[in-house]
């Protein structure tokens, strides 16, 4: 049978030896291909579900995007145990060890300023959802008794998310703003006020999740969603 080469990330080389049940794309255990002082972290793909034509279907097959994606986090997910990857896309293959080691050698300089930029860093996500219903539900704009009505609860989420997001920066060396989910984890209504991701340094970690913690306990109605640590996969191109 034909193979190809699946590769997951780019990374300095470490030391820490990689789960002894780890399970790559298609089955396949990943490895370490060294060079020029680099590793591409690769496994052995058949070639036919994994040529040109079978990729371009894929990117309309959900049902297999989702589990080469799986696979391919799940390998990632590993890495940043053990070091700080630069990963790649899912379904990036190459032809054989020789077209891993000739992408490296192209583009061996932006490789290097990257990971030395991810070095020892990683990635948190935060999201901030807003119960469109405030504290209370109100009859009309202004509120019963002079409280806050839906206008004035929906800038007083927005002015907490900005807020946060100050906050989280200054704790992060980059962020990163995405664009918002229209509705709260598991479908609950709630309307999204902040989507971003943020490269933190390892050491600073702690700091940074307790500044998230501390925000879930300030305002009723207001939901505060952390996820990570992970590859840093929104700061891995330059201009992140």
């Amino acid at each position: 049978m034909t193979t190809s080469r699946y590769v997951y990330a780019v990374c300095r080389p470490f030391d820490a030896a990689l789960q002894a049940q780890l399970t790559g794309v298609a089955g396949a255990p990943p490895r370490l291909l060294r060079h020029h002082g680099l590793v591409a972290v690769v496994s052995h793909v058949p070639t036919a579900e994994f040529d040109e034509a079978r990729l371009r279907a894929g990117e309309t097959d959900e049902e297999w995007l989702a589990g080469v994606a799986r696979l391919h986090q799940g390998v990632v997910d590993a890495l940043t145990t053990v070091t700080s990857p630069l990963p790649l896309r899912p379904a990036t293959v190459f032809r054989d060890d020789s077209a891993v080691r000739l992408m490296i050698e192209l583009r061996e300089d932006e490789l290097r300023h990257t990971l030395d930029r991810l070095a020892g860093r990683v990635e948190w996500g935060v999201r901030v959802y807003l119960d469109e219903a405030g504290p209370g539900t109100y009859p009309d704009e202004s509120g019963p008794g002079g409280a806050e009505g839906p206008a004035q609860w929906r800038t007083r989420g927005e002015e907490f998310s900005a807020q946060l997001h100050r906050e989280l920066s200054a704790r992060a060396d980059r962020s990163h703003a995405y664009p918002l989910h229209h509705r709260a984890p598991g479908g609950a209504a709630g309307r999204n006020v902040l989507n971003a991701a943020y490269l933190v340094p390892r050491a600073q970690a702690e700091e940074f999740v307790e500044t998230v913690d501390r925000s879930k306990h300030t305002e009723p109605g207001i939901l505060v969603e952390l996820t990570g640590p992970s590859a840093a996969y929104s700061f891995a191109a330059d201009d992140s």
